[in-house]
């Protein structure tokens, strides 16, 4: 223990967003130590409550994007739940949420009233296709934006149809860009005394991680094909199968790595190939540099290829599902899964927070909530009577 306080404590943070990426983005500041309220519909909770698999009935996803969250009910549509919403706006630092353009405005609790009333504060607006343009009153969810953003054009074989991820990337990417939005706001915020409004259109993120292709197509006209598991800018890379029936995903990015794969498979003659010099030049000879490589991997197990490899100082990891991860000793030696006790079903597992700073750690302090678990004690906070609350409660504001 450093004895400071987490990196955010002291920080309010109102996530009035549902599904995945503006949760996940309060999810990343709640375990910096932020006091995260999410703000749910009393009679509809977020739909992420239900997605995926659930134990006794209790949802199993809900408690790792629900951490660090207290959790408040309140009907937004309604003049006295928008009135709520002013009330903790007014002791807040930040407002995360992902309604449709115009909802928020035409429930009356839009950014000129809520800066009105709190003008330090930060708004974060995450949409599917952001507040202005053609699309951007469409409902959309991340799939959406993997496809309309190259990714899923750029994933899956060569000759099979675009592929689209089994999880929410482009949601992740657009929580990890929307964290780090509020960050640079509220640092601009220390510096001016004024909060501003934050326009994350989820459709945008996930270009930046495609690399240059745009300028490659600008300059050179240039479209990225579907290459599998190949790369377009280096050879070998790929996934291997071990003779035991494992697979290894083997990357040269930089040239040293590569000569040391080649080396290790015996076919150090290719170095002397001028097309060996470059990445590029090599993934035009991906077939024969594949093929050495799967052939000297696909002769030993699992073990032998990691060892060697290792021996060799060349890259090479072993493509896990997750009984991989929970038992791997690296995940372990850096504390990547984290044991908890939660209040419905004991200790359970989930990921740890995505860093480690030696002087301010984040921590999960808690799992996911029940829906409206801290309605009373929150609304007590801003002055709510608990005669208040209740005749809020008998008229489904909350």
């Amino acid at each position: 223990m450093t004895g400071r306080a987490p990196a955010l404590a002291g920080l309010r943070v109102l996530d009035v967003s549902t599904l995945f990426a503006g949760p996940l983005a309060a999810t990343f500041l709640g375990d910096a130590g932020a006091d995260v309220v999410k703000v749910e519909h009393p009679r509809r909770p977020d739909a992420a409550r239900g997605h995926g698999p659930a134990k006794d009935g209790v949802n199993l996803w809900w408690k790792t994007l629900g951490r660090n969250k207290r959790t408040v009910t309140a009907d937004l549509s309604q003049p006295e739940g928008a009135d709520l919403l002013e009330t903790l706006a007014r002791g807040a630092d930040v407002l995360i949420e992902n309604f449709r353009p115009g909802t928020l405005e035409r429930w009356g609790i839009g950014p000129d009233r809520l800066l009105a009333a709190n003008p330090g504060l930060v708004i974060a607006r995450v949409t599917a296709f952001g507040q202005v343009g053609p699309s951007s009153r469409r409902p959309g969810f991340g799939s959406l934006a993997e496809a309309m953003s190259g990714f899923a054009a750029l994933t899956g074989q060569p000759d099979g149809p675009p592929t689209l991820p089994p999880f929410g990337l482009a949601d992740g990417v657009a929580a990890l860009a929307t964290s780090t939005a509020i960050l640079s706001a509220l640092r601009a915020r220390d510096r001016d005394g004024e909060g501003q409004v934050i326009d994350v259109a989820i459709i945008e993120p996930i270009l930046m991680l495609l690399g240059g292709q745009i300028t490659a197509w600008d300059q050179l006209g240039l479209v990225q094909p579907r290459t599998g598991n190949r790369s377009v800018n280096n050879a070998p890379r790929n996934v291997y199968r071990t003779r035991d029936g494992s697979w290894v995903a083997v990357s040269t990015s930089s040239q040293s790595i590569a000569e040391r794969v080649m080396r290790l498979v015996g076919r150090a003659d290719v170095l002397a190939e001028p097309w060996f010099a470059s990445g590029h030049s090599r993934a035009e000879h991906a077939d024969e540099l594949d093929a050495a490589v799967q052939g000297w991997i696909g002769d030993r197990d699992l073990d032998e290829v990691l060892g060697e490899f290792e021996r060799v100082e060349a890259a090479v990891a072993p493509v896990y599902d997750v009984r991989g991860v929970v038992d791997d000793p690296q995940y372990r030696a850096i504390g990547t899964v984290l044991t908890i006790d939660d209040e419905d079903l004991g200790p359970i597992r989930m990921q740890n927070v995505l860093s480690r700073m030696s002087g301010t750690p984040g921590a999960v302090r808690w799992t996911g909530r029940a829906h409206g678990a801290d309605t009373d004690a929150v609304l007590a906070e801003v002055g709510l009577t608990p005669e208040q609350v209740a005749a809020l409660r008998e008229r489904g504001i909350v």
